[in-house]
């Protein structure tokens, strides 16, 4: 081979090596302390269909990590579990949209990709955030069956509907209503508290009732941008619907009965 040949091969070879590989920005912060600070990783899929989590793992598998401008980091550090878009751990932003890594091919973004924590809840480290708040407002709600039940007849869709929630916190992301220390606890609470409520006895149903009005109904703005985004494709406003007809406008029909 021609000394020419070569050089137009090397060429070649580093112009497919710019074309395949990604640059990974990532919104860092280092455990027990509050200044973030950005970092970027150069990534160079082996396969086609790679994944938001294949690029992370396959980070924080080099020995020697290094961002691209030469310097050692530290493995970042984020949440998952099954990486087959079961769970929701994995939620971050990326590109500015909120999504699960698992389920965000690398192939599909535009350069460069750029990886965010969830900014509607308090972050720990990196990528990763503390969503305690989720399950503290379902305590509140009191969203769980005090005896075996089952759904009603007919309702056994809804209940399946609403029980591949991933809480994930996606949803609370785009929510232009939700803020962490407020009165509203958005969709991630719905949608286990629909769940309850199709299965619970009209007896059972008072303190949920009440506090779903408080804390659900009465801040939701129906933009339903939470829909849009949720992982899992559980149609929200169906099961809000539905929960608000059982919740709130029999309770508002037995008041005006009464009066």
């Amino acid at each position: 081979m021609k000394n020419g040949e070569i050089s137009v091969k090397k060429i070649k070879n580093k112009k497919d090596t710019a074309e395949t590989s990604f640059e990974i920005r990532i919104l860092r912060k280092k455990r027990n302390e509050h200044t973030q600070y950005w970092q970027t990783f150069l990534y160079s899929p082996k396969e086609e269909n790679e994944t938001v989590a294949t690029a992370l793992k396959a980070l924080n598998d080099m020995e020697d990590l290094k961002d691209v401008e030469g310097h050692e980091a530290e493995p970042v550090i984020w949440e998952n579990s099954c990486l087959q878009k079961k769970c929701g751990a994995c939620a971050m932003v990326i590109n500015g949209c909120p999504g699960l890594a698992c389920d965000t091919r690398l192939s599909d973004l535009k350069k460069p990709v750029i990886l965010e924590p969830l900014h509607k809840f308090p972050v720990a480290a990196d990528l990763m955030v503390n969503r305690e708040v989720m399950f503290q407002n379902l305590t509140v709600l009191e969203a769980w069956l005090n005896q075996q039940a089952a759904p009603a007849e007919g309702k056994n869709h809804d209940a399946h509907e609403a029980s591949i929630c991933l809480q994930c916190g996606c949803c609370l992301e785009v929510c232009p209503n939700y803020a962490s220390d407020g009165s509203f606890f958005g969709m991630a609470a719905m949608v286990p508290a629909s769940r309850v409520l199709i299965q619970m006895s009209e007896e059972e149903k008072s303190n949920l009732k009440d506090a779903y009005k408080k804390h659900i109904y009465e801040g939701c703005g129906k933009s339903l941008a939470c829909q849009n985004i949720c992982p899992a494709g559980i149609n929200i406003q169906g099961l809000m619907a539905r929960s608000n007809a059982a919740a709130v406008w029999k309770l508002f029909s037995r008041l005006r009965k009464k009066s």
